[in-house]
C-alpha cells in the first residue's frame, strides 16, 4: 500500500461505525477520504436512528469528502463502459484513480477495475 492517504468505500465506513476495531486500528494515523457518493449513501439510509445519524455525522466530519470533478466524471464514464460495476461504485473507483490513492473496501467487485489499487478488507 502506498502512503498514508486512503479512500474509504461505504462498506468500510459501516464496519468502523459498527465497532470494527481491527479496521479502525489499521486506519489509525492515516489521512482518510471518501467520495461524495459514500456520504450520500450514508446520509440517505432509511430507518436510521437519531443516535446513528449523529454517529455518521460525527465520523464524516473527520474525513475529507471529495466532490465529483470533471476529471472524476471522465474516469467514471471510462470505468462504466469497461466494467459491470454500478454507477455509484464507478464514481468511487474513479475518485480513487483521480486522487491516486488506494481504495479500502470489502467489495471484491472493485478488483475487476484494471489498475485500481484496492485494499480488500475481509472481516
Amino acid at each position: 500500500m502506498s502512503g498514508n492517504r486512503l479512500l474509504l468505500d461505504t462498506n468500510a465506513i459501516l464496519y468502523i461505525l459498527g465497532g470494527d476495531e481491527t479496521l479502525a486500528s489499521f486506519l489509525q494515523g492515516k489521512e482518510l477520504f471518501i467520495s461524495v457518493i459514500s456520504e450520500l449513501e450514508l446520509l440517505s439510509y432509511k430507518n436510521i436512528t437519531q443516535k446513528e445519524a449523529k454517529a455518521i455525522a460525527s465520523f464524516l466530519s473527520e474525513l475529507k469528502i471529495e466532490n465529483i470533478s470533471e476529471e472524476i466524471k471522465n474516469q467514471t464514464v471510462s470505468i462504466r463502459k469497461s466494467t459491470s460495476l454500478k454507477l455509484p461504485d464507478c464514481i468511487i473507483a474513479a475518485t480513487s484513480f483521480v486522487l491516486n490513492m488506494p481504495l479500502v473496501t470489502s467489495d471484491k467487485q472493485f478488483s475487476i477495475v484494471k489498475g485500481l489499487d484496492v485494499v480488500l478488507y475481509e472481516k
